[in-house]
């Protein structure tokens, strides 16, 4: 484990190997992880890319926007959201992942589904990452899954039990270091888990923006893991500003700086070519901008 630090801020540097091969670079250099819903209901697109040609297409776009990753999600988890039943969920998933690596698409896929068949199956087809909205806390078998598949996971913070009177940093360190024993116990090495802090599951707009003014202090109590930030066009947002979610880019551009400068490495976002940017300035003021082509140091 290595870091550099500019003023306060510290951003640990990992490499985490691919199911299918190949590794995930977190560091300095923000990666940026393209939203793709294929859903009726998502909150904010849901059916727009719920048919393959869409998707894959959509998919292309972020690509080329600078998107590192895609994220690949058959079930909406926005509350009142219908619950998605196993093959459903497969449905729409598996012929999205074939149809993005038959078109010559070879950026690392993320899954997401809290669901241990779907997380295998679409690992099968094509997938390199669990994104696992339950943090392995939910099904047993999920973290089975990942060790088969020597896959990484994304494992986020959702609490049910919490309360606005909940104390965040220590609650939060709590579940995951649950999830990190379950991890181990299973035999995916703790290094291979990213942690996602779950912005607005189960958590009040005040937790909302005391858990982005304090993630430092989380990346602190988990030097070892890397940290996603995921607040593209929320609630935390609307609420606060009063708009719809097409109306909530700026919003999200302050979080993703925000995040980045307490030390987030993947950002999980819909609009992929305005955070690219965004990371890009934040990244060249925290640690000063590169030299320009054909100039030496």
């Amino acid at each position: 484990m290595t870091g550099q630090t500019i003023g306060t801020t510290m951003h640990s540097t990992q490499t985490i190997p691919l199911a299918r091969g190949g590794t995930l670079v977190l560091g300095r250099r923000a990666l940026v992880m393209g939203i793709l819903n294929v859903t009726p209901d998502s909150f904010s697109d849901g059916g727009r890319h719920d048919h393959v040609a869409a998707a894959v297409a959509h998919a292309r776009r972020m690509i080329a926007e600078g998107a590192d990753i895609i994220d690949v999600g058959g079930e909406s988890t926005r509350p009142g959201a219908e619950v998605v039943s196993v093959q459903a969920e497969l449905d729409r998933v598996i012929p999205v992942i074939e149809a993005i690596r038959a078109a010559g698409m070879t950026a690392p896929i993320s899954i997401d589904t809290y669901k241990p068949l779907v997380a295998d199956q679409a690992l099968q087809v094509g997938a390199d990452i669990i994104n696992d909205v339950h943090g392995l806390q939910g099904a047993p078998e999920m973290a089975q899954v990942a060790a088969l598949h020597d896959a990484p996971v994304i494992a986020m913070h959702w609490d049910r039990t919490w309360t606005a009177e909940t104390d965040i940093l220590p609650a939060m360190t709590g579940y995951f270091r649950r999830t990190l024993e379950i991890a181990t116990a299973a035999g995916v090495p703790a290094e291979r888990i990213v942690l996602d802090p779950g912005f607005g599951f189960s958590k009040t707009l005040t937790q909302n923006y005391s858990i982005l003014r304090q993630l430092t202090d989380l990346t602190r109590a988990f030097a070892e893991q890397g940290l996603l930030v995921g607040t593209s066009r929320k609630s935390m947002i609307g609420k606060l500003l009063g708009n719809q979610p097409d109306e909530r880019l700026p919003g999200t551009l302050a979080t993703t700086v925000q995040g980045y400068e307490r030390g987030g490495h993947i950002f999980r976002v819909h609009d992929v070519a305005a955070n690219v940017d965004a990371l890009r300035v934040a990244e060249a003021t925290v640690y000063g901008p590169p030299e320009p082509a054909g100039q030496t140091p």
